[in-house]
């Protein structure tokens, strides 16, 4: 969930001690990560305990009205869903047409799919009741077709001091320049804002993945190398204010929402806060941490009355760096107030649905893949540069399912043939490895078979919609909430 804060307005003086207590909470997460170390050094002669993989989602959702339309509606939905067990798992997001679905934490287990599918149903049920009984309804869907530039106004940002910060900040770390958007795609669409409304329009299915230290610097760059086919696989934005544009035009619109660079004077240039990254991580994660020191300057310099320990101003500073791939390190309390670290990987490619069983396949794919990928023998990130798990990301996300890729060792396949002939297989073994049951495996990936071979996913589904019907969004919008609603996987969609 985003942090709130409590100020919207800062002064000079109030960055250099934000600064200054990164600073210390940096020094503090360095010694925490060499700790770590030590006791892996230490272990290396005897058996290591087994640590089990940990997982979660946020699924953003936009508000419909009767009419297609979006509707203007969080403030009050939250009023409603006061009474409700579910309120600490909801938030706001950045437009009033949208809010945040959060999971429970789930340990990684023979279960762990069908537990995923049941939170996810529970929650999106909780949120459409209400929504119904306002007379709007809930969609998941990269990018709302019916969305125009007109809804995209400040009257219509939530009602949280974050974004209106956020704002602000962005707008003078711009110098006041205006936000431009030009995407060249099957279309092109160019487009002049006075504030980051933009990003609003761009909705995602987020997997969080708590895992082993002794492993996290396998999995990172392994979600990195499975980044461009799984947005390849998920695609389902294809677009935005009536132009076609990229399968999943989400990266580029978010990407541009919030274009500011870091440092004019860092060693590589201003490194674009919303990014794939800057390359794979070679001994630790620290390393993601000490560049959004070194790089990015604070946006949101809120002063927390809190303990080094507690990294309130790292995590707030770290949550206004969007690469794909996020790094994150964070804790449990117990009742007895002991805190335990971990390292976890916020995996942010995906786009939110076609529907609740698409998403759960999707995630059932990437966690088996991820796994797989991570246990090989031969470490992969030394079989493809990461220029072109870089190059083939943006590839993906704009020409989906039909286009080329480089894969491990210099082959370079059809995306459809590297799902199919080799993504597919790991991923079923991944998820032997884990330990869930073999029905699950074959029913949620069966479920990604069936899309690859159709080829059909939500962008495609989309765009034969509007050849056959014609261009009218907010039929579209209908349309697919029609579909989405009959609980189908998307790859049974008709047009």
């Amino acid at each position: 969930m985003g942090q709130e804060i409590t100020h919207r307005h800062f002064k000079k003086n109030d960055f250099e001690i934000f600064r200054n207590k990164i600073d210390s909470e940096l020094q503090w997460v360095s010694n925490w990560f060499k700790q770590q170390d030590q006791n892996l050094s230490q272990n290396s002669s005897s058996q290591k305990s087994y640590q089990p993989l940990s997982i979660g989602f946020e699924l953003e959702s936009c508000f419909i009205d009767q009419n297609a339309q979006p509707a203007c509606i969080n403030d009050e939905f939250m009023q409603r869903l006061n009474d409700s067990s579910f309120l600490p798992q909801i938030t706001k997001e950045l437009a009033q047409f949208n809010i945040e679905l959060n999971s429970s934490v789930f340990t990684v287990n023979r279960q762990i799919l069908r537990d995923l599918e049941d939170e996810l149903s529970r929650l999106w049920s909780e949120c459409e009741t209400i929504a119904n009984d306002m007379g709007c309804s809930q969609v998941m869907i990269g990018s709302l077709p019916s969305l125009q530039e007109q809804h995209l106004k400040l009257d219509n940002m939530s009602q949280m001091t974050r974004y209106k910060a956020l704002n602000e900040q962005v707008l003078r770390s711009r110098k006041g320049r205006a936000i431009e958007l030009d995407i060249q795609g099957a279309e092109t669409l160019k487009s002049v804002h006075q504030d980051v409304m933009l990003e609003s329009t761009a909705t995602s299915f987020q997997l969080h993945l708590q895992m082993p230290f002794s492993q996290s610097v396998r999995y990172y760059n392994a979600a990195i190398i499975l980044s461009a086919p799984i947005v390849a696989l998920t695609a389902n934005s294809p677009f935005l204010f009536a132009k076609d544009l990229w399968c999943e035009t989400r990266i580029p619109v978010f990407e541009q929402a919030v274009s500011v660079g870091g440092f004019d004077g860092a060693i590589f240039g201003p490194i674009k806060r919303v990014s794939f990254g800057s390359g794979y991580v070679k001994e630790s994660l620290l390393e993601c941490f000490q560049e959004n020191n070194e790089h990015y300057p604070p946006l949101l310099p809120e002063r927390f009355n809190t303990q080094v320990e507690d990294l309130a101003h790292l995590s707030l500073h770290n949550g206004t760096i969007w690469r794909w791939n996020r790094p994150l390190i964070a804790y449990n309390e117990d009742s007895e107030q002991n805190r335990d670290y971990h390292v976890r990987l916020e995996h942010r490619v995906m786009p939110a649905g076609p529907t609740i069983i698409d998403s759960i396949a999707n995630t059932a794919f990437f966690l088996g893949a991820v796994t797989a990928l991570a246990n090989q023998y031969e470490i992969p990130e030394l079989q493809l540069p990461f220029v072109q798990a870089k190059e083939n990301f943006y590839r993906a996300a704009k020409h989906g399912l039909h286009g080329k890729t480089h894969w491990l060792s210099g082959k370079q396949l059809p995306m459809k043939a590297l799902l199919m002939d080799y993504l597919l297989p790991m991923a079923k073994d991944g998820l032997y490895q884990l330990g869930v049951a073999r029905q699950d495996i074959t029913y949620y990936l069966g479920i990604i078979e069936q899309r690859i071979i159709s080829g059909q996913n939500g962008a495609v589904w989309q765009r034969r919609y509007v050849k056959k019907h014609g261009k009218d969004m907010t039929a579209l919008t209908r349309a697919y909430l029609i579909m989405q609603q009959s609980g189908q996987a998307v790859h049974e969609w008709i047009v």
